[in-house]
């Protein structure tokens, strides 16, 4: 799988002592730097591999492009390996522009820093000092000022979208993830985002080490196809709904979002005061509906809304899956 993943030899001890090598397989991780017009604007630690799409994803999940027309050209700057010129080392990139000069091949090229050229109506984002530990890092937001801005950076409302769901089909949404998880087959270290539609077909699953890359990576495969906004679009998260992650579904025009594992308080409010479907612990034959019930058929919509006050009285049970 290229730079997917590597392989390393491990030193395996069991209960009784014995010890033995073999060979393991590890997820990928490297930095991407991503820039704009040639100016630094965030690093992210991720898989290789759909980096245009990640990209994209993250340029959007800012409220930076509302969709495909807002980016003209994107190049991989040369790095420091010259082995790969030419050629996709993961075979998953797909870039509306990628070329590098022969001339720079003894510069060499890594894959990892990412240029992006905007369209001239596009104003280019904030690189401050401060913007960038915004972009890397979400312990800044909180708070009803970040959910304000949030709102008021969306392109997209989601509150009156029509999209309606059967609770058997949330139900398998999960195993169907889990089915697409090539990587995390093989080295049991990534998450995943999925993007469905209501009758739960998955139209898009992306793996990365981070589950703010994989959800980027999904909705970035959606700018490219011309998609945005996701109306009647469900965004699957194989781990926790943080408020990083509902924000993103929210930019991107997404109006439910179900997890695996639970959300937290703070997106939990994003959803509902944005009029978002939010789902957590998504197992078995039950869920948690933590906001936007009405957007579920059958009897579970008539049951969430008593019930969801008290919907964490069985994440103790289950909680132990969350990653």
């Amino acid at each position: 799988m290229g730079r997917v993943t590597a392989r390393r030899r491990v030193v395996r001890i069991s209960a009784d002592g014995e010890r033995g090598t073999r060979a393991d397989s590890l997820a990928g991780e490297e930095p991407l730097e991503l820039r704009v017009g040639g100016r630094p604007l965030a690093v992210t630690m991720r898989t290789p591999g759909h980096d245009v799409d990640l990209a994209l994803g993250f340029l959007v999940g800012e409220g930076i492009i509302g969709g495909g027309a807002d980016v003209t050209a994107m190049r991989y700057c040369v790095g420091a390996r010259s082995d790969v010129i030419g050629g996709d080392p993961s075979g998953a990139h797909q870039a509306p522009e990628r070329q590098v000069p022969e001339s720079q091949a003894g510069g060499g090229q890594t894959y990892n820093v990412l240029d992006i050229t905007l369209a001239p109506a596009v104003a280019l984002p904030d690189v401050s000092i401060e913007r960038a530990f915004y972009t890397s890092s979400s312990c800044g937001l909180c708070g009803r000022t970040s959910i304000d801005g949030v709102r008021m950076r969306s392109r997209y409302t989601v509150a009156d979208d029509p999209l309606v769901l059967r609770p058997d089909v949330l139900l398998v949404l999960p195993d169907r993830l889990r089915a697409e998880q090539k990587v995390f087959a093989v080295t049991g270290g990534l998450h995943a985002a999925a993007i469905a539609d209501a009758d739960g077909n998955l139209l898009v699953v992306r793996e990365d080490v981070g589950r703010h890359n994989a959800v980027d990576k999904a909705i970035g495969w959606a700018v490219r196809d011309g998609q945005l906004p996701l109306r009647e679009r469900v965004l699957v998260v194989s781990g926790r709904a943080s408020f990083e992650l509902a924000q993103k579904a929210l930019l991107a025009g997404i109006p439910a979002l179900v997890a695996v594992s639970a959300p937290s308080s703070l997106a939990a409010e994003l959803a509902e005061e944005s009029g978002m479907t939010l789902v957590g612990f998504v197992r078995g034959d039950s869920m948690n509906v933590y906001t936007g019930a009405h957007r579920i058929a059958g009897p579970l919509a008539d049951s969430a809304a008593s019930t969801s006050s008290g919907a964490s009285t069985t994440n103790g049970a289950t909680n132990s899956g969350t990653r």
